[in-house]
């Protein structure tokens, strides 16, 4: 069973960018994760987003069936990381060479194999979504992106190195795994999916969706950097974060 689930699984991460995504969330976490970047590397990989997307795409089926793998055991096994680095070394050489344009577009392409840690569908585990729950899910989340905040966690992730990636990596994974039950018990019910215009922000599966879109952001995004800075990439000019307090509740005036 963990074998066909795996199979299945890399046939889908073989066919569409940045694993089962749908295309176009795959566009939406791109331009979101290099709001990240510094302005230079931002702007270098926006004159080249194209390209970027269809160099994404071509991930080669045994890479993505080893990565599928480790999404089925909530595992991320040194054969998978050793699959990124393989992928990072090629930008570094590519960068040191010289070839700064064909390197910038093999770093943008490194989003696939991020992105997918930080989805709760492909880690739903070896008994898989009911028929109909994943459709209805990333309807869902396309429907609501314009409520969902790009939040960062951790700042300190973004000052990580290719070391650090990988324990980073488990943790976003750990995450997406816990949050996988949440998708199947809330759309799903009386044996059947639960369509995804018949719920709203209200729901548990928006949390699902904004917390999980934010970490595949912060993963790109601290993937992206960790590699260039291997090169010593410019990284003056990072943006800000804006932080965000709740409000204190005014206590109410008394007639």
């Amino acid at each position: 069973m963990r074998r066909w689930l795996a199979l299945l699984l890399a046939s889908i991460l073989s066919a569409a960018p940045a694993g089962a995504w749908p295309v176009s969330l795959v566009e939406r976490l791109n331009r979101d994760a290099r709001r990240l970047l510094p302005v230079s590397l931002r702007d270098l990989l926006i004159d080249r987003e194209k390209e970027i997307l269809a160099e994404a795409q071509r991930l080669p089926p045994e890479q993505a069936q080893a990565w599928a793998l480790d999404l089925v055991d909530g595992q991320l096994a040194s054969e998978s990381v050793d699959i990124f680095n393989a992928r990072a070394d090629e930008v570094v050489g590519l960068i040191r060479q010289r070839r700064l344009s064909q390197g910038l577009i093999k770093l943008g392409a490194l989003i696939r194999l991020p992105a997918d840690l930080a989805d709760p569908v492909l880690s739903v585990g070896p008994d898989g979504y009911p028929s109909g729950v994943t459709r209805e899910y990333y309807a869902f989340v396309e429907s609501n992106l314009d409520k969902i905040p790009v939040v960062l966690e951790d700042a300190k992730v973004l000052r990580l190195d290719r070391k650090g990636l990988p324990a980073y990596w488990q943790a976003v994974l750990d995450r997406s795994r816990q949050q996988s039950p949440v998708v199947r018990s809330e759309l799903f019910r009386g044996g059947r999916p639960v369509a995804h215009q018949t719920i709203d922000y209200r729901s548990p599966v928006f949390s699902v969706a904004s917390l999980s879109y934010s970490r595949a952001v912060n993963v790109i995004a601290a993937s992206w950097l960790a590699v260039w800075r291997e090169v010593r990439g410019d990284l003056t000019r990072m943006p800000v974060p804006k932080e965000v307090e709740p409000a204190e509740a005014q206590p109410k005036e008394t007639p």
